[in-house]
């Protein structure tokens, strides 16, 4: 496949967050691909700890303005743009007051207010599809990096599938050692029946509350392949993606890694 345009969409990108081993994965992978002459897009989250004045943030009037409906409520979905220097690869973040303006100095969202995170993941996923498909920004890859990312590899294998933004790319979902405690909210599976997925595309998430194990299954269930992408991912996450049969790459060195992945984009 010639891989022309991969569509980042991560959890956390240095330096919009402090630096952390996964924040500066959310920026070495894409400034990497994209020295190896691939254009380049990247999603996150607009967290409230993000300075839009140092950061240059501003809004895409014509790509925002869409509401997102989840659990039969409204959430205006906001698009705003910055350019990270001196790479100019650009950053799109989604922006909602319910989910990711608490102005917060202790931490992001994911972490300060996690009753939330069931909604706030399905809206940062279908704010990042629809905002791609505005664009129409048809990517070879999407690679995704994070749990919050974790219901993509969902959306576009059942709801976007036939859409011409998706209907080539392959979905590539990073193991990464990010998780977080206990489980998500008692009413996320019925959440995402209301978003039309079936009992059957919904089975892996089983009937108890979801932890992020079985969170990151329906990903890699989903996923047309995986790549292992710093060291310390869940092991049983590991096993359970390597037995699934599909391309898997172990990149968890930082040396070599843009070069492992642009070869392993191309052999999908």
């Amino acid at each position: 496949m010639d891989v022309k345009k991969v569509l980042f969409i991560s959890q956390e990108i240095h330096p919009y967050v402090p630096a952390s081993t996964m924040s500066n994965l959310g920026c070495d992978m894409p400034r990497g691909i994209q020295e190896k002459g691939i254009e380049v897009r990247t999603f996150m989250p607009r967290y409230g700890i993000i300075n839009e004045r140092r950061n240059q943030l501003h809004e895409v009037i014509r790509l925002s303005g869409m509401n997102i409906i989840i659990d039969d409520t409204d959430h205006p979905l906001i698009i705003k743009v910055a350019t990270l220097q001196p790479t100019r690869m650009q950053v799109y973040f989604m922006d909602n007051d319910d989910y990711f303006d608490r102005h917060s100095t202790e931490g992001l969202e994911i972490d300060t207010h996690p009753a939330d995170n069931d909604e706030r993941s399905i809206f940062f996923v279908r704010g990042s599809v629809e905002t791609v498909k505005k664009l129409r920004w048809d990517a070879s890859i999407v690679h995704c990096t994070g749990w919050i990312t974790a219901l993509t590899a969902l959306y576009l294998k059942h709801k976007y599938n036939d859409d011409p933004s998706f209907r080539t790319g392959k979905i590539v979902v990073s193991l990464v050692p990010d998780g977080f405690e206990g489980a998500l909210d008692p009413r996320f599976v019925e959440k995402l029946r209301l978003e039309g997925f079936s009992d059957e595309q919904l089975a892996v998430l089983g009937s108890e509350p979801v932890d992020y194990r079985t969170l990151m299954r329906i990903a890699i269930d989903n996923a047309d392949a995986i790549v292992e992408a710093l060291p310390g991912a869940d092991p049983e996450l590991v096993a359970y993606a390597k037995a699934s049969g599909k391309p898997y790459l172990d990149c968890t060195a930082d040396e070599g890694r843009a070069q492992a992945l642009a070869d392993f984009y191309t052999s999908l």
